[in-house]
């Protein structure tokens, strides 16, 4: 099966296009902190301090905007200007995050593309590049895992606020 195949149909992306893009980015951040989070060093946290990170979804038409604050991903609302960008298709991505692709590949064949800060593009790619990932383990992605982390970070959101 070839990657054209196995793209979102323009159809069913305009409609997920259509979709309010911040609980997703909740969603993906979520996620990213279950697998990425607890595994970056101390210099590359503080590289991504300040920055704000787009992940698109070409045939999705989506877009994840997220930070790195106070030592987790959190999702930013969509718009304005991202410090990085990093485009590709919903196929390629799974193919990187399984490791059945190189981005590197995926970059010198217009598949994947990065704009803005190229340092900091640089450093997310060696970084994701150094990290010993299982391939897409989904176990923490499992419904129980997901919610169970999305509890304590409402939990610990609620208990900063004061009562009336």
């Amino acid at each position: 099966m070839t990657a054209q195949t196995l793209r979102i149909p323009p159809r069913l992306g305009a409609m997920l296009g259509r979709l309010p893009a911040f609980p997703g980015s909740m969603l993906f951040v979520t996620a990213l902190n279950l697998a990425l989070a607890k595994q970056l060093n101390a210099d590359v946290t503080d590289m991504l301090v300040g920055k704000k990170l787009r992940l698109r979804v070409l045939d999705a038409q989506w877009a994840f905007d997220f930070a790195w604050r106070h030592g987790r991903f959190v999702a930013c609302q969509n718009g304005g200007s991202a410090d990085l960008t990093i485009s590709a298709s919903a196929h390629d991505f799974v193919k990187l995050a399984r490791r059945q692709e190189d981005p590197d590949t995926l970059f010198f064949n217009r598949r994947l593309a990065m704009e803005g800060d190229t340092e900091l593009g640089l450093l997310v790619k060696n970084t994701i590049d150094a990290i010993e990932l299982p391939v897409m383990n989904l176990e923490p992605f499992k419904p129980q895992h997901v919610m169970a982390q999305a509890r304590a970070h409402f939990k610990s959101l609620l208990s900063g606020l004061k009562p009336r």
